[in-house]
């Protein structure tokens, strides 16, 4: 991954949980060279166990993954993964092989709406009512297992989405210009 300056004025924004009592993130998102970085962080402070989680996204010029580095922290521990996609789209995760997820041109990290902004922005070109499906690398927090899931987004309007999967169901997101969700149905709603 690149940690040289950003280009262009990166983009930073936060957002407050509506599916927990006090759950804060924050995202940046910025364009560098020929590819974009997405970073951002995850504050569950109550529940049943509290943690924190940084990532740093990857991603080509056309919003596809290259490559994700997460770290969170709870009680006990703090660990970390990598996600690494070659050229060819074979993924490892942690320096292991997932075969399971060769192809695969998204990620989408269970505990931020930003990862929701790249196929938001790969997607623009669907006309309103149509919707697109692909299979994702989704890496669950704070666990940071990586699963298969069957993600679906529909275009409902100029800035309205529908996120659906057959796991957790169907969400509206609403988006600004730049495709970053201003609210997530049930899951959190920007403040910043």
């Amino acid at each position: 991954m690149t940690d040289g300056p950003a280009q262009d004025n990166p983009t930073i924004v936060g957002w407050r949980r509506t599916d927990e009592r006090s759950g804060h993130s924050v995202g940046r998102l910025a364009r560098r060279d020929e590819h974009w970085v997405a970073q951002g962080s995850e504050v569950l402070a109550d529940g049943p166990e509290p943690f924190s989680c940084h990532f740093t996204v990857e991603l080509d010029a056309g919003w596809i993954t290259r490559d994700a580095r997460i770290t969170c922290l709870d009680r006990t521990r703090d660990f970390s993964t990598t996600l690494v996609a070659d050229r060819s789209r074979r993924w490892t995760v942690a320096g292991e092989e997932r075969p399971d997820l060769d192809g695969y041109i998204d990620i989408d990290i269970a505990a931020t709406p930003l990862t929701n902004t790249f196929p938001i922005r790969r997607l623009q070109h669907l006309p309103i009512g149509a919707s697109s499906t692909s299979p994702v690398a989704w890496v669950e927090i704070p666990s940071m297992r990586v699963v298969r899931v069957e993600q679906t987004y529909r275009r409902l309007g100029e800035r309205d989405w529908e996120y659906s999967d057959p796991t957790h169901g169907a969400f509206v997101l609403g988006v600004d210009r730049e495709g970053l969700v201003i609210d997530y149905q049930g899951f959190a709603t920007r403040i910043r």
